[in-house]
């Protein structure tokens, strides 16, 4: 993860710009964890970069550090998320850059989670090492909208995906599915389904269309540098009343779909879960119908999701 070329330009946001870009070759990979990207700078040439790839790797600090290697001594980094400062899968990378001697650190945006915002930078200046918050803060904030929305508001952010004919309608008369989007668009919905830690419809859409819901690696047409996780986002189905059919698609590919519902029909829960479905039973809202806000709130904290994309 280097480059041996000079900077075209030696300004923050140019350099800030390289590292949001590195930092996106993770856009399907990171879940849960937010997307960053790393640059170091010395003697107006960058000398290292690197991307946090997947939870639990390395982060992109580290692989731009070892990329730098001694050139990292008295640099200027760029990094587009605040250094971490503490220990979980991976040492702190606050610790990193100290140890690697950098002269300056400057960071896109501050880390949104209110439980350890700003020690980071704390650390950084503890050590001497000049920081600098906010270049290019609101690029940096929309590339891990999600991560953000679920630190501050204990919520993911939902996208909807509809496709819709001219006249208004989603379906036949007859409600019998028919195509309306063209090819490329379909490519767009499966990276939208890619970055997403799940994908949420109700179970109208399972029983007529049948949808597997799932990523299909050879639609993406992935640009060089790209990588697609091995694991597929989360399922979920709305289900108030548990009327899934055992023999739908969902249910037979990889990876997990969760059913929420507000029934306490236990015979055809157990039939569910036998046919691998995991079935959540959550409060229950106007018309008894689920409470959607619940749904929310247990994806963001029992599921780490950051994205949900609902289908329609």
């Amino acid at each position: 993860m280097t480059q041996d070329a000079a900077v075209p330009a030696l300004s923050h946001e140019v350099c800030m710009a390289r590292a949001l870009q590195l930092a996106r070759r993770g856009c399907y990979t990171t879940h849960p964890n937010p997307r960053v990207g790393c640059v170091v700078v010395n003697g107006g040439r960058i000398v290292g970069e690197g991307y946090h790839a997947y939870a639990g790797g390395p982060h992109a600090e580290v692989h731009a550090l070892r990329a730098a290697d001694e050139a990292a001594r008295g640099a200027t980094v760029y990094v587009t998320l605040e250094p971490c400062s503490h220990h979980g899968r991976t040492p702190p990378c606050a610790r990193a850059l100290i140890g690697a001697g950098v002269h300056r650190v400057v960071i896109a945006m501050v880390d949104p989670n209110p439980q350890v915002a700003g020690r980071g930078v704390a650390m950084l200046r503890e050590a001497g090492i000049e920081v600098e918050v906010g270049c290019l803060e609101a690029d940096a904030e929309a590339l891990n909208i999600g991560f953000v929305k679920r630190m501050r508001e204990g919520m993911p952010f939902v996208r909807l995906k509809m496709a819709m004919s001219l006249d208004g309608r989603t379906a036949m008369a007859s409600g019998e599915s028919q195509w309306i989007t063209g090819g490329g668009a379909r490519t767009e919905v499966q990276r939208l389904r890619a970055r997403s830690s799940a994908v949420m419809t109700g179970v109208d859409s399972v029983i007529f269309d049948n949808s597997r819901l799932t990523v299909r690696a050879a639609q993406l047409e992935l640009d060089e540098g790209d990588a697609i996780a091995e694991r597929q986002p989360l399922r979920v189905v709305v289900d108030s009343r548990l009327r899934l059919p055992v023999a739908a698609a969902c249910l037979r590919e990889s990876g997990r779909t969760l059913v929420a519902t507000v029934s306490s029909d236990e015979a055809r829960r157990a039939t569910l879960e036998e046919a691998g479905a995991e079935v959540l039973v959550l409060p229950e809202a106007a018309e008894g119908r689920v409470d959607l806000r619940a749904l929310l709130a247990h994806l963001a904290e029992r599921e780490q999701c950051n994205e949900v994309l609902l289908e329609t």
